[in-house]
């Protein structure tokens, strides 16, 4: 399989004001009303440059996309609550010569879920969503075992503790099942436990928080979304539909762990909170910067307080992001769609997103701000690793190849979803 890089100045060239611009004339992408304040926070600073090795970076990521299950990957670092990196590799389709570039648009995946909490809590801010109100008050099609979306929060489904397996019903929607009625016939499940008492991922019910924001705002959740978030975060690639993805002037297209294309199937862009979220690799680190807090007029400290707390354990992350014991991973929890970490002695808030072809991650420090963003198109997780390897530098840690380029690496090339849940428990319809 072709294999290249885009050069760190075109990367350079690509960012900033002019970016925006000209993008805000395509099919799908909306010209944003962005603060003055926040439009610079779209340019690229190297002056914002201190802890990460940007020559290191770069050389790591040509080494991993040397291997035959990389196709294309793009990435983003934030130091000081500036963009510092931006940087596409590889090639949108296996094969053709279209270079990713930072304005190539991938999709997010389960990174979705944390603009979906986001939407909700800014309602909740608003007053027009109570958090800790019974799914039922707001009359979605979100049914649970023994009418228990009468006793389960907002927050129980934004935190993924309403008390069903995990995953439930994720191969009927890729069946091509409808999503609400899916959700309408949860109730015929066995609860494993009372909601809100413990934790399993799900995508089919948690995408009841987009039927939330849509009877609330009354409007559809891709119309409030873009009016709450994308626009005044200044985020100008970003959509939720299948047609967003591929109207994009530059779109990464899916492919297998092994190098095949695939086609984009629309099954999670019908769960739009769950998973159906676009965008090129500067969008993603525009929104871990609102994440940041570095635009508060958009997301406020009590908003992002919300949504970063620390509000179940999730025991087996360790395992699930292949890092053994005794290293610097200490202890992971999940908020309001996103994960928290202890790392290193610090905390750090982010997530992982999957789907058929696509892959995602976030992670970031709150109080350093400073994180790192990447998106690539094929089905491996071996990827993952960079997030690590990245804030490793950004804590002035020892080197370790989290990517595990060195060595034998192909067990990493799975094809799974990299943000499915810890659980092991599976269903049981009476």
């Amino acid at each position: 399989m072709k294999k290249s890089y885009l050069a760190g100045a075109i990367g350079v060239v690509l960012v900033g004001a002019a970016l925006i611009a000209s993008r805000s004339s395509t099919v799908h992408h909306h010209s944003a009303k962005v603060a003055p304040a926040y439009a610079r926070l779209a340019t690229l600073s190297t002056a914002a440059r201190h802890d990460v090795d940007y020559t290191l970076l770069d050389s790591r990521l040509q080494q991993l996309m040397k291997k035959p299950f990389m196709v294309g990957l793009a990435v983003g670092v934030v130091e000081n609550g500036r963009i510092t990196f931006l940087r596409g590799y590889g090639h949108t389709l296996s094969g053709s010569d279209e270079q990713v570039t930072p304005a190539t648009v991938f999709r997010w995946a389960s990174l979705s879920k944390g603009v979906a909490a986001t939407t909700v809590v800014k309602l909740a801010e608003e007053g027009k969503v109570d958090l800790n109100a019974p799914i039922s008050t707001y009359n979605t099609s979100l049914r649970l075992p023994g009418g228990a979306e009468q006793r389960a929060s907002v927050i129980d489904l934004l935190s993924h503790r309403l008390g069903i397996y995990h995953n439930a019903d994720d191969p009927r929607l890729e069946s091509g099942e409808d999503p609400k009625e899916l959700r309408s016939e949860l109730g015929q499940l066995d609860l494993v436990c009372q909601p809100g008492t413990c934790w399993n991922y799900e995508n089919v019910a948690y995408d009841d928080s987009s039927e939330i924001v849509a009877n609330v705002t009354h409007e559809p959740y891709q119309t409030a979304v873009q009016r709450m978030l994308f626009d005044p975060i200044g985020m100008t690639s970003a959509s939720l539909t299948k047609d967003g993805l591929e109207s994009s002037p530059s779109w990464a297209r899916p492919h297998s762990a092994g190098g095949r294309p695939l086609q984009v199937s629309d099954n999670y862009y019908k769960i739009p909170g769950a998973g159906g979220v676009n965008s090129d690799i500067k969008d993603l680190a525009l929104w871990m910067l609102a994440q940041m807090g570095e635009m508060p007029g958009v997301l406020s400290p009590k908003v992002l307080s919300e949504l970063h707390a620390r509000l179940v354990k999730t025991p087996n992350e360790r395992g699930r992001l292949h890092m053994p014991s005794g290293e610097p991973l200490e202890s992971a929890w999940y908020g309001l769609g996103w994960r928290s970490y202890d790392y290193a002695g610090h905390a750090i808030v982010g997530h992982r997103g999957g789907v058929d072809g696509y892959r995602s991650l976030i992670l970031f420090d709150p109080q350093k701000k400073s994180g790192v963003v990447a998106l690539w198109n094929s089905n491996t997780n071996q990827p993952g690793g960079l997030e690590f390897e990245v804030m490793d530098q950004i804590y002035h840690l020892g080197f370790h190849d989290w990517l595990h380029i060195a060595g034998t690496s192909e067990a990493k090339a799975e094809e799974e979803s990299d943000d499915s849940g810890d659980s092991g428990i599976r269903a049981r319809r009476r």
